[in-house]
């Protein structure tokens, strides 16, 4: 052999890899780690992206883990308004590395801290999600009760999942100084109230976004020991940024930070895996356009290819058409497009 490139497949190059590639389908683009079957009991969470992933795979008839199925006279909208349906569990959108680790860490202690409980005018919120009970609740108490509940229903979830898929959404965060604890949103901005003496904001690290994932592979594992690891990485632009930049730099470093670090987690452990849907919507050679005009949501064209490209990696193609058709004959009337992120609630404060 004269070179180490003279034996390397077409998707080495970028000539027979991308030019030249049925870019519809980008065949070698994917080539997944984990066995995943409609049986395969999966559970999702992370950014907002997160939900299109749950979503279709739910509409092609895969086992989807739902810890909290909405009561059954409740509406698809009225359900989503109140957290359920979005992910494997009522937990909301979970945006970093860090906030999920902490999460599963409370939920396998099982006892929620009455520290993180925002108030907001009259009603309560758990600092957590505090938008999976729009309206608040009545007393500290009450809003911890409902926590125990959430905790006690994620944990028997996780002890039946066998694939966790985890989207990365950002890097930037707000944490309490005094315990350490990040929430998904900056405090008072949907309940609660900004303290710099209390409240700091953190934009994590390389290094610290990898030990963050191999925590939360170890916690997952304490539920089942078996439960592989499926990492994405949102390709959804940030709404604001405080770390001082432009936010369309701040955007870049930020997925550019999680992709890396995403990598590096899978590269060096077992039982791990990435798919790439950022680099499907954001690189300019697999096609598009597929943002809407405002540059920031996926297209439901775009997500439909992210996850044709997703079930064909895994022999399921004959599921996209089913995903398709469970989509198209649900009520419009009683579905949103979009999915719900709390972050969405900064752009109010663009002036």
């Amino acid at each position: 052999m004269p070179h180490p490139y003279a034996d390397l497949p077409d998707t080495a190059f970028w000539k027979k890899g991308v030019d030249e590639a049925d870019r519809a389908r980008f065949p070698g683009l994917y080539q997944p780690r984990l066995k995943l079957t409609p049986e395969t009991r999966v559970a999702t969470a992370g950014s907002c992206f997160a939900q299109h992933i749950g979503t279709w795979l739910k509409a092609a008839g895969c086992s989807v883990l739902d810890a909290e199925p909405p009561p059954r006279a409740m509406s698809d909208v009225l359900a989503r308004r109140f957290g359920y349906g979005l992910f494997s569990g009522r937990y909301g959108n979970i945006y970093t590395a860090r906030q999920m680790r902490q999460f599963l860490e409370e939920v396998a202690d099982g006892e929620a801290d009455p520290r993180h409980v925002w108030k907001n005018g009259h009603a309560f919120r758990d600092a957590f999600r505090p938008n999976v009970e729009p309206d608040g609740l009545g007393s500290v108490a009450e809003v911890l009760l409902h926590r125990d509940y959430h905790l006690e229903r994620t944990s028997r979830m996780l002890r039946k999942a066998q694939l966790f898929i985890f989207t990365l959404g950002l890097t930037e965060a707000w944490e309490d100084i005094e315990t350490g604890r990040v929430y998904p949103l900056c405090p008072g901005v949907a309940g609660g109230t900004f303290d710099p003496e209390r409240h700091r904001f953190r934009n994590f690290r390389h290094g610290e976004i990898v030990a963050d994932l191999h925590a939360i592979r170890a916690l997952l594992h304490r539920f089942n020991p078996g439960m592989a690891v499926l990492l994405t990485v949102s390709p959804v632009p940030l709404t604001a940024t405080a770390s001082g930049n432009h936010v369309l730099s701040a955007t870049s470093w930020s997925k550019s930070t999680l992709r890396a670090a995403a990598g590096d987690f899978v590269a060096d452990t077992e039982g791990t895996d990435y798919f790439p849907s950022l680099e499907l919507v954001t690189q300019p050679a697999s096609g598009g356009p597929w943002f809407a005009p405002n540059m920031r949501e996926v297209s439901e064209a775009g997500v439909a290819r992210v996850m044709s490209v997703f079930f064909e990696a895994h022999g399921m193609t004959d599921l996209i058409g089913t995903a398709r058709d469970t989509r198209d004959n649900e009520d419009d009337s009683d579905r949103e497009s979009e999915p719900y992120c709390d972050e969405i609630l900064l752009q109010a404060f663009a002036t």
